[in-house]
């Protein structure tokens, strides 16, 4: 049975907002750092992100699933191949685990419900936490539905992260806000990850809106590739996520952290 962490005590999900508001008062957002999980091979991965944290706030680790539905082609593609290389949730755990040093920076894991179901709920939180994640990021589980979820992860301090996008009514994305933990998932645009984002002036006024409502820090999300779009989004929003560039610099062969010492440049 596990043993909730008591009120006082630091949880795992408070290194999550430590990072992105120390970032943020640094006077650059912090950067979320997305990699699949066991991608471009099992062999490498704990290498890539090494070199990955010591470059950014936040890792967001993807659990490769066959139907990635809020994912574009780029990471879709990492997902398959890494389920072709025989990834595994247990090995995802058991590889975080085992690593020494651990990630200077929070873990967080951006998985679909049915590969934690599968896992199973009652073993997840523990294991999760003794591999050193911080949060969860879910997006096909609605907060409606997600109290068990919610309960689970909070007996031992770990985040489930809300995501908000720009046609989510007021009064839900209030509630949203209110109810996540770690930061906000502020997604930039109706549809999937991988499109490049122009920034328009409506985006940075939705910004303004989720950060105006939410407690813990906002980081956009979906179509961020570039320092431009990085510096355009500054006083805007606590941080960004970074996913399918980074996917497709792993798959070309690339230097991740070169890649992503540019984009904070």
């Amino acid at each position: 049975m596990m043993t909730p962490i008591t009120t006082g005590t630091a949880r795992p999900r408070d290194s999550i907002s430590t990072a992105i508001k120390d970032a943020a008062a640094s006077g650059r957002p912090a950067v979320v750092a997305f990699m699949t999980a066991g991608f471009p091979d099992r062999a490498h991965f704990t290498q890539s992100l090494r070199a990955i944290a010591t470059e950014v706030d936040v890792v967001e680790i993807g659990v490769p699933f066959s139907d990635p539905m809020a994912d574009g082609a780029t990471i879709q593609r990492a997902s398959f191949a890494s389920l072709q290389g025989g990834f595994t949730l247990r090995w995802l755990l058991d590889e975080l685990e085992a690593m020494q040093p651990r990630p200077q920076a929070p873990v967080l894991l951006m998985s679909y419900l049915n590969p934690l179901l599968a896992f199973g709920l009652e073993r997840l939180p523990e294991a999760a936490r003794k591999a050193g994640v911080s949060g969860f990021i879910i997006p096909d589980l609605p907060y409606e539905e997600s109290a068990d979820m919610r309960a689970a992860l909070d007996r031992v301090g770990i985040a489930l992260v809300q995501m908000v996008t720009p046609v989510t009514p007021a009064t839900r994305l209030r509630m949203l806000c209110e109810a996540s933990q770690g930061f906000v998932y502020a997604v930039t645009m109706t549809g999937t990850t991988g499109k490049s984002v122009a920034v328009p002036d409506e985006v940075l006024d939705y910004m303004d809106r989720v950060k105006s409502m939410s407690p813990v820090p906002v980081c956009a999300g979906f179509g961020i590739r570039t320092a431009e779009q990085v510096a355009r989004m500054q006083g805007h929003v606590d941080g960004v996520v970074v996913g399918s560039a980074l996917v497709e610099v792993l798959e070309r062969g690339e230097d991740p952290a070169q890649f992503l010492r540019r984009l904070k440049s």
